[in-house]
């Protein structure tokens, strides 16, 4: 609590863009606080020394304040926040290797283990900085850029949630996130945050708005095990390499991104992915009968790998004059689907608005509405129904889980923002918990009202 109060006394900010850089030439983070700090001040000196020597970094400072005012598991407030420390080094200027970049960024967790594990009990993301404090390695890896710099070749411990299955207008909400489908159907949910784990990614540029990103990671970020795979992984230390792997596969289209273009900005990414494990059927065991059933072994059917596939879209609906593609109203989409019978969610839905720019005398404000929609598979559901029947105590059935979140993004200054918001979870986790060993009662619907704070620099 100390370190938090020590910061700033204005801890609740948020800030249009993701958290995380994507690349080397992400960095510094846009917009910066270095910008209201005079030029020839030690601090901008020494990047600006740095940069010119093929090392650039970033801080982010990323403090939530949330309170449950109803519903969830209980009722209060809490503070969370994460601090990266980010480094970027062009080894072509540093050591003469051309086109080669090195990358790496740490996470500071603190504060409460977020609004799941304390308040709600849901499936849909409302903070994506939600994590249990410690202090971990994210990502650690070098690139390679070849083709004329139109093709690279990623390898080192990494995520695929910043750029895979990603949403450039969505990442305005603190519910953007890594999808619930797939993150509640592959084990450990995947290299996504705050998990990595050690793979490769290749990116190519095959014409000027069209990509092909290909990654292959260790399909277990955390390992086997029953507890919380943040717990088993706490560090980000674990370095896996012998699970199962996973393979995910984008293609994207982007239009109109500069700001000298004309029309409407957007862009469409069409994926799929596919984990080479091995997965338990959700209702029947090895010899077709439920179990639920006090004839059956109690040992699931097992299955042979995993696959989604997803789509995202992006759309500027009103572009102002002279605006670029993140000003005026703004639309987003994603859906993911999956088998039913190995999958707690067998399909998912996310999108939302946004209206930036709309204020003359505060340009950089937005306002934003967006929903996630998780549909429990129905197998799951049968699950519960033979429980009814067998056991003659029937739980809530699971359905869906749809929440909702809406906000308002205060431009404080350059690199710092305040955002206000309100989310609501109804069905928390698709109405129950799981169903074999349900004893009390579901989590009701949720309403909670917060801010966020941003600090770049």
């Amino acid at each position: 609590m100390a370190i938090r109060l020590s910061l700033t006394p204005l801890m609740w900010f948020c800030a249009l863009t993701p958290a995380f850089a994507q690349s080397v030439a992400d960095l510094p983070p846009k917009p910066s606080m270095e910008s209201s700090l005079p030029k020839d001040s030690e601090l901008v000196s020494t990047r600006s020394w740095l940069k010119d020597h093929g090392v650039v970094f970033g801080i982010i400072l990323t403090e939530d304040l949330l309170a449950n005012l109803r519903g969830g598991i209980k009722r209060g407030a809490i503070l969370s926040g994460k601090l990266e420390t980010i480094v970027g080094v062009d080894l072509e200027k540093l050591a003469g290797v051309r086109g080669l970049t090195a990358y790496a960024n740490i996470l500071q967790l603190h504060g409460s283990r977020g609004p799941d594990r304390e308040l709600v009990n849901n499936l849909n993301t409302i903070s994506n900085i939600e994590a249990i404090p410690t202090t971990r390695l994210s990502e650690v890896w070098l690139e390679q850029s070849f083709w004329d710099g139109r093709a690279s070749l990623r390898a080192g411990q990494l995520v695929v949630d910043t750029e895979f299955l990603f949403s450039q207008y969505f990442s305005f909400f603190n519910s953007s996130d890594w999808p619930t489908n797939p993150s509640v159907n592959i084990p450990s949910g995947g290299a996504a945050y705050p998990l990595s784990t050690p793979g490769l990614r290749l990116k190519v540029e095959l014409k000027p708005g069209f990509t092909f990103l290909l990654s292959l990671l260790n399909g277990d970020p955390a390992g086997p095990g029953t507890t919380d795979p943040e717990l088993r992984n706490r560090y980000g230390l674990n370095f896996r390499v012998n699970d199962p792997p996973f393979l995910i596969a984008e293609t994207q289209y982007t239009y109109n991104q500069g700001r000298a273009d004309k029309g409407l900005a957007g862009g469409i990414r069409l994926g799929g992915w596919h984990h080479f494990g091995s997965f338990n059927d959700l209702r029947f065991d090895a010899f077709g009968l439920s179990l639920a059933s006090p004839l059956s072994t109690g040992l699931a059917r097992r299955y042979r790998g995993n696959s989604g596939v997803y789509a995202v879209v992006d759309q500027q609906l009103y572009r102002p004059a002279g605006a670029d593609a993140s000003t005026g109203i703004l639309s987003f989409a994603r859906v993911s689907a999956s088998p039913s019978d190995r999958n707690l969610s067998d399909w998912y839905l996310d999108g939302g608005l946004i209206f930036s720019g709309f204020i003359a005398s505060r340009p950089n404000d937005a306002f934003g509405a967006s929903f996630l929609y998780t549909h429990i598979s129905p197998r799951a559901t049968a699950l519960e129904m033979d429980v009814a029947l067998f056991n003659g105590v029937p739980p809530p059935r699971r359905s869906f889980e749809l929440s909702f979140e809406l906000n308002y993004s205060f431009s404080l200054m350059p690199g710092w923002t305040l955002q206000p918001n309100v989310a609501v979870v109804i069905n928390p986790s698709g109405n129950a918990v799981t169903p074999l060993t349900y004893t009390g009662d579901r989590p009701g619907n949720a309403v909670l009202v917060g801010a966020r704070s941003v600090w770049k620099f």
